[in-house]
C-alpha cells in the first residue's frame, strides 16, 4: 500500500465548526482559537464566512476577526462566500483565499441556497472571475457527495459533474464533503474514482463528517487512492445546520494521530493542537469530541 508521504490539513473548526453552535462565540475567542491553531502548525485555517447574518448569525463578525487577527507568514485564512456581495465584503476585509460551494443534490441545494445546482454555479461564475482578477485563490466545496438528508444516495456521476464545474470556474482544489457522515470506505472509493476521471486526484480533498464513526476509515481509503488533503475540525466541532442529525466534522486531533501512526508528515504539533481544542471546548462549556484529545488529557492527568 503506497500512501502519500505528506498530507495537507485544512482546519475548518473556526468556520464550519462554530457556525453550528447555538450561541455566537465572541470574536476575541475566535481569534485566539485561530492563532492557537496557527501556532500548532496548521497552514490553512478557515477564518469564517461572509454569509447573511440572517441565516448564519454565528459568522456575522468575520470581518472583525480578519481585521484583528495576527496573521502568520505562510498561513492562509480562507473565508466562505455565497455571492458577489460576500466576495466584496471578504475583499474589503483583506482575505487571501475564498471558498465557493455547491451541492451534488438538488434538494440540498434548494434547502441550503434556495436555488438549483445550476443557478448556484452560475452565481459563482462572476465571483470566481473577480477573484482571479484580484489574484485571490478559490477553493471549491461539493456537499452531499455520498448521501443527501432529503433524497438519499447520490450518484457518483452527479458529484463528478458538479466538481468539474467548480474546477472549471478556477478552483485550485475541490473538497468533497460527506455532509451527513454516512459514507463508508467502499462508497467513498467509488465516488473518488469517479470524480478523478474529471479532476486530477492531487486536486481533490476529503471532507468527512463522523456521524457513523467512519471518517478515519474514509480518510485511510482516500489516502490509498492518493488523496493528500483533508479537512478537519479541532475538537470535532460543528456539523451542518442544513443536515438534521449530522454530527461534527472529523476531529483534527484524531486525524493527526492517524497520520502520525502511518509515518505521514503533517507539520502539526499534536500537543499544541489538542491544547487549542481544549481551549475552544472550555469556551463552549464542554469536553472535546476528539477521542485522541480525551486520551491525551487522561494520560496527562495520571
Amino acid at each position: 500500500m503506497k500512501l502519500p508521504k505528506k498530507v495537507r490539513m485544512v482546519e475548518v473548526g473556526p468556520r464550519d465548526g462554530l457556525q453550528n453552535e447555538a450561541a455566537s462565540v465572541p470574536a476575541a475567542t475566535k481569534i485566539a482559537l485561530i492563532e492557537r491553531l496557527a501556532g500548532a502548525g496548521l497552514k490553512t485555517i478557515e477564518a469564517g464566512s461572509f454569509v447573511s447574518p440572517k441565516w448564519i448569525p454565528q459568522m456575522a463578525d468575520t470581518g472583525e476577526v480578519l481585521a484583528r487577527l495576527k496573521r502568520v507568514a505562510g498561513v492562509r485564512y480562507p473565508v466562505l462566500v455565497p455571492n458577489m456581495k460576500g466576495f466584496e465584503a471578504a475583499l474589503a476585509a483583506g482575505c487571501d483565499e475564498i471558498a465557493i460551494f455547491a451541492a451534488a443534490s438538488e434538494s440540498f441545494s434548494q434547502r441550503n441556497t434556495n436555488c438549483s445546482i445550476a443557478e448556484s454555479l452560475a452565481r459563482f461564475a462572476p465571483v470566481a472571475e473577480a477573484a482571479r482578477e484580484k489574484n485571490i485563490r478559490v477553493r471549491g466545496y461539493v456537499s452531499t457527495v455520498i448521501d443527501c438528508p432529503y433524497e438519499g444516495p447520490i450518484a457518483p456521476e452527479a458529484v463528478a459533474k458538479v466538481a468539474a464545474r467548480l474546477f472549471a470556474l478556477g478552483s485550485y482544489e475541490i473538497s468533497l464533503g460527506d455532509t451527513i457522515g454516512t459514507g463508508t470506505p467502499g462508497r467513498v472509493l467509488t465516488m473518488i474514482e469517479t470524480v478523478a476521471k474529471e479532476i486530477p486526484v492531487d486536486r481533490l480533498a476529503g471532507h468527512y463528517h463522523d456521524t457513523y464513526g467512519q471518517a478515519l476509515a474514509n480518510i485511510l481509503a482516500s489516502l490509498e487512492l492518493g488523496v493528500a488533503t483533508f479537512d478537519s475540525s479541532v475538537a470535532g466541532l460543528g456539523g451542518c445546520p442544513y443536515a438534521p442529525g449530522a454530527t461534527g466534522n472529523v476531529a483534527s486531533e484524531d486525524v493527526v494521530y492517524l497520520l502520525n501512526g502511518l509515518g505521514i508528515e503533517t507539520g502539526i504539533d499534536l500537543a499544541k493542537l489538542a491544547e487549542a481544542g481544549r481551549f475552544i471546548s472550555a469556551a463552549l462549556g464542554r469536553e472535546p469530541q476528539s477521542k485522541v484529545a480525551r486520551a491525551l488529557a487522561a494520560k496527562g492527568a495520571k
